[in-house]
């Protein structure tokens, strides 16, 4: 069980997350490290040279104003037996004899000189150089330089302490890597979970609703203002909007079954009242002609949901072209003037002569008939209906009002909806897909619809539409 749970966890991200952290702050912790020691062993080696480049200069200066006995004299003050493994000092010809020496007793397994003489007297003031004695296991930092004429001073200096005070770093570090790496890996599954949180909280939300069913849960949401608290916030909000298309497509469901069960029933009614009472073939014709009728509504409601569907999502293809909306209009209320005339409502327009959109014209024909007729149908006899356009800063402006009945305050923020009728009593033809079916076409030109009405008032519904750009 427990390596189960172990191969589970390897495959976490969490723990990808904790070992690219602990990876990061190890290297980054050994890069340091060889950076400090580099530049710490520069500086030993600078300072170092520095002190043996300024032993030189001594006896340079010693050698110019008292000669050569003060420097034979400083050197064995210099180099005093207690000293004899510590430096040393001697006095070299350019061909590589010892004029003078210290006790060399200590260093005599020291290597042959000959480059760097060979430097010196190529006119270099003076030279370094690192030898070593693998029987003695010592290493010492030389340098050479000229004091006189034909004088060559040799000066060697234990590094030993410096050495070993690099070892000693070395030594440090290495023992404390283990300790850096179990702390990297701490600290790194500390972040990473901490890190992951909001996300396994994302992920228990989802399989709560999964499991349950429900869409009322939503993710604990943190002021932390980082990725994850928006990650919350959107989540969330998407569980809302879940929510909301859910429960309205049950409620369009319902709609949809209460208005196809109303004409299936219809249909059914005339069937059998006609196959029961009819005598004449007339009957059965005429009842043929009802069921066709009432089958006609459910495609014609059928295809008007989807068409509503197509345009919301953007799926259906409008094919754009240059359109009059103003010989739109003309036409619709000439189309609806002998319904206006039946029921004695003056049906009226005031537009310009030419008004042009980029748009899908079947669709403009179409959001015009049901605004007019929508007017028409809860205008009372003797109102009016008054059909206007014009052009405002790029736009054009279509405007449909009417003194009818007018909306409730209750009513007006649903009227868009799919299926939803101000007439509960559905006293009135239709199935409540006409406004619908408006606002999805007028979106998907990139335009807005909005209504203000006031009950026993009137409603008045206005379109702005992008104007098309006049053609070069």
């Amino acid at each position: 069980m427990f390596l189960k749970n172990l191969l589970k966890l390897k495959n976490t991200l969490a723990f990808r997350l904790s070992l690219w952290y602990a990876m990061i702050f190890i290297i980054s912790s050994v890069v340091a490290f060889f950076l400090f020691y580099l530049v710490t062993s520069n500086i030993i080696q600078k300072r170092f040279d520095e002190d043996l480049l300024e032993e030189i200069e001594k006896f340079s200066e010693i050698y110019a104003k008292n000669g050569m006995e003060e420097v034979e004299h400083t050197l064995a003050l210099e180099g005093g037996f207690e000293k004899m493994d510590k430096e040393f000092f001697r006095i070299l010809t350019p061909e590589g004899n010892v004029d003078v020496s210290t006790d060399m007793s200590y260093w005599k397994d020291l290597g042959p000189v000959t480059n760097a003489l060979q430097k010196i007297n190529s006119g270099k003031d003076y030279v370094y150089e690192i030898l070593s004695s693998p029987e003695r296991e010592y290493e010492v930092r030389i340098i050479y330089g000229i004091i006189g004429a034909g004088k060559i001073l040799q000066i060697g200096e234990s590094i030993e302490e410096e050495a070993q005070f690099l070892k000693i770093l070395r030594d440090v570090f290495l023992s404390t890597i283990g300790f850096i790496m179990i702390l990297a890996g701490v600290v790194g599954w500390f972040m990473a979970r901490r890190a992951m949180k909001g996300v396994e909280e994302v992920t228990q939300t989802a399989l709560d609703i999964s499991t349950s069913g429900t869409l009322q849960k939503r993710v604990p949401v943190k002021t932390r203002g980082d990725e994850i608290e928006r990650l919350a916030i959107t989540f969330n909000g998407m569980l809302d909007r879940i929510h909301t298309l859910v429960t309205g497509i049950r409620q369009m469901a319902d709609d949809i079954a209460h208005d196809l069960k109303s004409l299936i029933t219809r249909i059914r009614g005339v069937a059998e009242v006609t196959l029961t009472n009819a005598k004449s073939t007339e009957e059965y014709i005429t009842m043929t002609a009802e069921i066709i009728e009432q089958c006609d509504k459910m495609f014609e409601i059928l295809n008007t949901m989807m068409f509503i569907s197509e345009t919301e999502a953007g799926a259906e293809k409008l094919k754009r072209e240059e359109v009059d909306v103003a010989e739109v209009i003309r036409n619709a209320c000439e189309l609806f003037e002998p319904v206006a005339e039946k029921k004695e409502i003056s049906l009226t327009f005031n537009i310009p002569d030419t008004l042009l959109i980029q748009a899908d014209i079947q669709s403009i024909q179409r959001m015009m008939s049901n605004l007019i007729d929508n007017a028409l149908k809860y205008t009372p006899t003797q109102g009016t209906v008054n059909v206007s356009a014009d052009r405002d800063n790029g736009q054009v402006v279509i405007t449909v009002k009417d003194d009818g009945a007018g909306i409730s305050e209750d009513d007006l923020p649903h009227i868009f909806k799919r299926f939803y009728r101000c007439d509960k009593s559905r006293s009135q033809e239709g199935v409540g897909l006409g406004l619908s079916l408006v606002k999805a076409i007028v979106q998907s030109h990139q335009g807005e619809v909005i209504v203000t009405s006031k009950q026993n008032v009137g409603s008045t519904f206005k379109v702005t539409l992008p104007e098309a750009l006049p053609s070069s």
